[in-house]
């Protein structure tokens, strides 16, 4: 993050703008919205700005920029063509410890102006950190669109009621799920249509309401990397989250979308070590939940497909905990699909089977006719070790050993790599990718030369999925 966002308040502070051109309007404009006092330093100035100082709104203090201006001024703007100018006016500024923007000049500034929404008291800021304004002002056009047109009203009216809220619940966390709930009802609904006396009738009732501190325990799968595959259900609740346990197979993308002041907990378990047991992870998911809070079990793909899910929810049904379960794409599925390679398909395969080659494989219990039957495509979730004793297992149960099969490693992902070979050739391809890792094992695995889509380049990048999605 190259620029913090933080918000001014500019009432009543002065505010020195070097420039008296059209462009130094434009700042000037947005200053005088916000309530600053603002000085204008320029040899000539164009008649919108005439106007402004003729009616005592601003006031036009120099035609010629000298040093000493700004000592008793809170903010900086230049707006000139003069480069030499430009480049004083930072160092001088800087020296002074003053915020400065040389406008269209971001080597020389120490804060930039976003693109804004205004529907005061909300407003919304969006910036580029300088690289891409129009870009900026593209998304700022797209949100404004999709915000209610009636959302100052609501922040208004919240306002007035912010303090008999804070007065009638205790804690910090009971507020905030009253708000929560407000926001997510009704409530929106009476505003959309004017009926204020309804809205406050509701605001009235949900303070009634009495809350239970007992939390809750909701499993949500995360998909197989690709944060954009995240269910909008999964995007909402991860965004309530006071705390969250996740796994190591959930992408770095999917934990940024996460509530930014979650507790965020590691008990993920890798080959050859483990933060917690599962039995500690079940323990730490109930305490938790009994100290009040919204917790969130994050699992990569679907959490009950060998996610263990089913084994916390059983914890939590034992100690009288209410919870919720939000499936995901499971990773067969969706790095089959960045793969090119379908499940199933008419002519190559009629049905699919899951399983699990984590130290599971040699059990007596697999049904090994049913497993390598004709026409059926065979996944293998956490494979990658024991591959090339998978693969002569099946060999030696009756596949053959040219059957194709596919590798697909960090599935649905930019980095993802797919390896074709052959049953026989399993361990080999296996043994040169990182994890998590999936074997695709059948003949729909020869439809990836032809089916094969995914390069990487649309990249698992929360804002760049939402772009797409404003389009």
């Amino acid at each position: 993050m190259n620029y913090l966002p933080i918000f001014i308040n500019l009432n009543s502070r002065a505010v020195l703008v070097i420039g008296g051109g059209i462009v130094a309007k434009r700042k000037i404009e947005q200053l005088y919205r916000a309530g600053a006092c603002i000085k204008i330093v320029a040899s000539e100035i164009c008649s919108e700005l005439k106007k402004l100082i003729d009616i005592h709104q601003i006031e036009w203090i120099s035609k010629k920029f000298d040093p000493i201006q700004l000592d008793k001024v809170f903010l900086v703007v230049a707006a000139t063509n003069d480069n030499i100018l430009n480049k004083k006016i930072y160092q001088e500024a800087n020296i002074r410890y003053k915020l400065v923007n040389i406008v269209d000049n971001q080597s020389n500034c120490n804060f930039i102006f976003p693109s804004i929404i205004n529907r005061s008291p909300i407003l919304i800021a969006i910036s580029s950190s300088g690289t891409a304004p129009v870009l900026a002002k593209t998304l700022r056009e797209k949100l404004e669109a999709l915000l209610p047109n009636n959302i100052n009203e609501m922040a208004l009216l919240a306002s007035k009621w912010r303090h008999k809220v804070k007065n009638h619940f205790v804690y910090l966390s009971d507020r905030r799920r009253f708000w929560e709930r407000i926001f997510n009802g009704p409530f929106i609904n009476q505003i959309a249509t004017g009926n204020i006396n309804k809205a406050q009738l509701i605001l009235k009732n949900e303070l009634k309401y009495n809350p239970n501190h007992q939390g809750k325990i909701i499993l949500v799968g995360a998909g197989p990397g690709d944060s954009s595959l995240l269910t909008l259900r999964a995007l909402q609740v991860i965004q309530l989250a006071d705390v969250v346990l996740y796994d190591n197979l959930v992408s770095k993308e999917v934990l940024e979308l996460i509530r930014k002041d979650a507790d965020l907990i590691c008990v993920g378990k890798s080959i050859g070590s483990q933060l917690f047991s599962q039995k500690e992870t079940n323990k730490m998911l109930v305490q938790l939940a009994l100290q009040g809070k919204y917790v969130v079990r994050l699992k990569g793909g679907d959490p009950f497909i060998f996610g263990r899910g089913a084994e916390e929810l059983q914890a939590a049904k034992k100690a009288g905990i209410s919870f919720q379960v939000v499936p995901g794409i499971t990773a067969a599925v969706g790095a089959t699909v960045y793969a090119g390679i379908p499940l199933t398909h008419r002519d190559y395969a009629h049905s699919v089977v899951f399983i699990t080659g984590h130290c599971h494989f040699k059990n007596s219990l697999i049904n090994y006719e049913s497993l390598i039957r004709k026409n059926q495509t065979i996944v293998v979730y956490m494979g990658i070790i024991h591959a090339n004793e998978i693969s002569k297992i099946l060999i030696c149960k009756g596949c053959i050993g040219s059957t194709p099969v596919a590798v697909i490693s960090r599935g649905t992902r930019y980095d993802q790599k797919v390896l074709i070979g052959t049953l026989a050739q399993l361990g080999e391809l296996a043994a040169s990718v990182s994890t998590p890792a999936l074997l695709i094992i059948g003949e729909v695995v020869k439809l990836h030369s032809q089916l094969s889509w995914f390069t990487g380049e649309i990249q698992n990048n929360p804002r760049e999925s939402f772009i797409l999605n404003l389009s």
